[in-house]
């Protein structure tokens, strides 16, 4: 499978060798050239059509939390950090953003292409994040989102069946009702390079919606002592490991603090407490 990928990836190199080379793009935050076979409309409608299914689901299940005082608090955080998102990328805002929580014990949240985002309760109770810490987690998966991680994976999953891939973009078929491709792109791990990129904006959307920069670094610490060191070496995972990321990200922290102060400056003239603890 892994073979298609790389096939895949090298096509963007050595634009014009294949069909493929006609779907990589630059990304204009950071520079790097992505394979995008699925257009960022397609994206948003498999997306939506998976994400209204998942929701769907939950709420047969009753394992949709929608009136809790923990499905509050992450309505409240993230439409702060999506206040923010909207500024970086402005056309982002003509997205319909939404948020819920799901009943689900293991430590996870997403955001797919089109701004539909997910936290599991599991997050919430193995990790206990204070605010400034979630929202960390909702900012790093609001980054994907905004930098096409998701349409990229889509285009990765597309690109591992060769035929579908290649047959599909020659004919012209609409890749649109291809719904499993969002859930199967959701499940795809992000590569270094992405959850790195991601990292770093979702620190800074965090700091711009008034949130210390400096609890990305108590999460992670966390999230280190909830595996217990079993990650692996890192070159044999598709994440930096949980010491490298807490160390580029305690670079960052004191390029971002002038941005939380400045925003947390604004929240105390407007009467508002921090928003770091809770």
């Amino acid at each position: 499978m892994y073979a298609h990928i790389r096939h895949a990836v090298l096509a963007c190199t050595f634009a014009g060798a294949t069909v493929l080379a006609g779907g990589c793009e630059t990304n204009p935050v950071t520079g790097r050239s992505q394979m995008m076979i699925v257009s960022e409309d397609q994206a948003q409608s498999v997306s939506a059509q998976a994400y209204t299914k998942t929701v769907s689901q939950a709420r047969r299940q009753r394992k949709l939390d929608t009136n809790s005082a923990v499905s509050a608090r992450v309505q409240t955080i993230t439409s702060r950090l999506v206040a923010q998102a909207v500024k970086i990328s402005p056309a982002s805002a003509n997205w319909n953003w939404q948020v819920h929580v799901i009943e689900d014990p293991n430590v996870n949240a997403w955001c797919m292409p089109g701004g539909k985002m997910a936290v599991y309760t599991g997050l919430i109770a193995k990790i206990n994040p204070t605010d400034a810490e979630l929202a960390q987690v909702m900012a790093h998966e609001i980054s994907h989102a905004l930098l096409q991680h998701g349409r990229e994976k889509m285009s990765r999953a597309v690109a591992t069946n060769a035929a579908l891939a290649l047959g599909s973009i020659a004919t012209g078929v609409d890749l649109s009702g291809l719904e499993n491709v969002a859930m199967v792109a959701l499940e795809l791990p992000n590569s270094r390079t992405a959850e790195t990129e991601a990292d770093r904006l979702g620190i800074e959307i965090a700091a711009r919606a008034g949130y210390d920069p400096r609890a990305a670094i108590s999460l992670w610490q966390k999230m280190a002592r909830l595996s217990g060191g079993a990650g692996g070496p890192e070159w044999l995972s598709t994440h930096p490991s949980d010491q490298t990321r807490i160390a580029n990200l305690q670079k960052l922290v004191p390029k971002m603090m002038p941005l939380y102060e400045a925003a947390s400056a604004g929240d105390s003239r407007a009467g508002r407490r921090p928003r770091g603890e809770r």
